[in-house]
């Protein structure tokens, strides 16, 4: 799976470890660098879905991955297969959903 990500923010949380904006704790920052190692390693979509960890969910027109209980990776997919098992990952969001 390919994994592009269209947040300048989120990008130079990946290319440097931290973000001015994007206030995470140390832990969050780690499972958005496994998470996206993940996605890259995943064959096809029910690798991701056969993982609990990660609890990815369709929401509304998008797709969620859980980081933690309370913050949530959220992607865009592009499909690339009629079967919607292989597609494009865009990243664009980190949200602050529940409670931790």
């Amino acid at each position: 799976m390919e994994v592009y990500i269209d947040d300048k923010e989120l990008e130079k949380l990946y290319e440097t470890g931290n973000s001015r904006k994007l206030k995470l704790r140390p832990d969050i920052i780690e499972k958005y660098f496994a998470t996206i190692q993940k996605i890259d390693a995943a064959n096809d979509i029910y690798d991701l879905w056969n993982d609990p960890s990660l609890n990815f969910e369709k929401y509304k027109k998008h797709y969620s991955m859980r980081l933690s209980g309370k913050y949530r990776l959220e992607t865009e997919v592009k499909w690339l297969n009629e079967e919607k098992s292989i597609g494009e990952f865009h990243l664009f969001k980190i949200s602050n959903h529940y409670e931790d």
